[in-house]
């Protein structure tokens, strides 16, 4: 199934590529250049597709004070920070970085409110410089967890992903594996935590989102 997010490109895709792959075959016939650019172009299409999917993704039974990945990808950064947006205290930052080939839809990893939800605007570093969490193109998103906790999510656009759609909105009541947005071509989630969680993955894991637990919120 196609995200609706990417319905329109890839029609847009389809037909675009239909059309050159019909120009060429008419205009110069099924020959040793057509044929070959005819094929690249369909699998071009199909990464295309592909990258857009929306699968149904069932939620693992999780107590309410854990925190469930909020993409698919793999673990690139655990680290003790100081939250300067919205927390404004020291946290743990656990950031999973999504490749191309990876489902971009984005979930929320906890049940229970929205209570902050803000877009920036900003460059496009690589999403593994250690500056694109405060620097690129971002949304971040408070949410205060039914066990009264709160944590932020933020959502970066990388070199590639130039655009993020988050659902989010203030004042929201959430379901754990609920969407919560998806960017578009590759790009990073990061969590932070309150310094006194229980951290459940290390950096290089591979995670699921609404699978893996990221980490017990005490």
């Amino acid at each position: 199934m196609i995200h609706k997010e990417g319905r329109v490109s890839v029609l847009l895709t389809f037909f675009l590529f239909a059309v050159v792959v019909l120009v060429l075959l008419l205009s110069f016939g099924a020959n040793f250049i057509t044929v070959p650019l005819a094929v690249i172009l369909t699998g071009l299409f199909c990464f295309i597709a592909y990258f857009f999917r929306d699968p149904k993704r069932a939620v693992i039974d999780s107590a309410s004070d854990e925190v469930l990945s909020a993409a698919d990808g793999e673990v690139v950064i655990i680290k003790e920070v100081e939250e300067n947006e919205f927390l404004h205290s020291k946290c743990i930052q656990v950031s999973v970085f999504m490749s191309v080939y990876s489902v971009h839809v984005n979930y929320y990893p906890v049940g229970g409110k929205v209570i902050y939800s803000r877009h920036h605007h900003g460059n496009y570093f690589v999403a593994w410089h250690p500056k694109s969490s405060e620097k690129n193109e971002r949304t971040s998103v408070g949410i205060e967890m039914e066990n009264g906790k709160t944590i932020l999510l933020r959502q970066i656009a990388g070199y590639v992903a130039r655009r993020i759609v988050c659902y989010a909105k203030e004042g929201d009541t959430i379901s754990k594996g609920q969407q919560m947005g998806f960017i578009k071509f590759g790009s990073r989630v990061d969590f932070f935590l309150p310094a006194s969680s229980e951290i459940l993955v290390k950096e290089g894991d591979k995670v699921s989102a609404c699978r893996s637990v990221i980490a017990r919120v005490k």
